[in-house]
């Protein structure tokens, strides 16, 4: 058959995704994204500065993600993403607006950021009652605990690991074994926080062991980008993109069986 490709390629949507200086999980962000949708990742000035709430400051300044966010102007995305959990909570709920706010003037588009999804996400799933799990110390972890109470969610309880850099090298297997220490009291769902710590694959896996939706930073992130597009992130048997695994999150016995003992 004879096949040309004059009339190609595909018409692309855009997604604008500012990170900080030290994300690595690029790929795991594409992992959420349909194939006529494109991400353009641009990132924050390195700073010496490790994982703390002081990075957190540094990374979300309002002309830091300005300067981020005018350097995609030229493609000219249809949203802007900024992918920090940390950077966007640590100004309480007032700051996470702020800075979407900044990022719209910059680039004149919507903009969204990973704890403002968040919160979206808890919202579409009626979560009030959450388990926690973080790479971070224990005062990013507070930090974190007191942006979900100011928007009325009750952690009920933390795993964390009190890490300060290389949070991206951390295995699915750790990241298992702090889900079950967070969720001994009940809870709604579990959140699995930090954009640069790998839970793409551990996601079904939980829902199904711990019967409740699990949802992530990167998770969060992408599904409200898509969502504003108008489109589904893609992610098999995850709760908050798939209603029907909402109500009883099985996976197939194939998976099951695979474990993570």
């Amino acid at each position: 058959m004879d096949v040309s490709f004059l009339g190609g390629p595909r018409p692309q949507r855009g997604v604008g995704v500012v990170a900080p200086f030290d994300f690595a999980l690029d790929r795991e962000l594409w992992r959420w994204t349909p194939d006529d949708v494109s991400l353009h990742l641009t990132r924050t000035p390195f700073v010496p500065v490790e994982v703390s709430l002081d990075l957190a400051r540094l990374v979300s300044e309002h002309e830091t993600l300005g300067d981020a966010v005018r350097t995609l102007n030229a493609i000219a995305p249809e949203i802007v993403a900024y992918a920090c959990t940390s950077g966007s909570f640590v100004g309480g709920v007032a700051g996470e607006r702020a800075m979407c706010e900044a990022m719209t003037r910059a680039g004149a588009v919507p903009s969204l950021t990973t704890s403002g999804a968040l919160l979206e996400a808890l919202n579409e799933l009626g979560v009030r009652r959450l388990a926690l799990v973080t790479p971070y110390t224990v005062s990013v972890t507070l930090a974190l605990e007191e942006y979900l109470s100011e928007a009325g969610i009750t952690v009920t309880g933390r795993a964390f690991m009190g890490l300060t850099s290389h949070i991206w090298k951390v295995p699915y297997r750790d990241v298992v074994d702090m889900a079950r220490r967070a969720v001994r009291a009940p809870a709604d769902a579990l959140f699995i926080s930090c954009t640069n710590l790998p839970t793409y694959d551990v996601i079904p896996q939980l829902e199904a062991e711990l019967r409740m939706p699990v949802i992530s930073a990167n998770q969060v992130t992408m599904w409200a980008a898509l969502r504003h597009l108008g489109t589904r992130a893609v992610g098999p048997y995850q709760a908050l993109l798939d209603e029907s695994a909402r109500r009883s999150p099985v996976l197939p016995k194939e998976e099951q069986q695979e474990g993570w003992t």
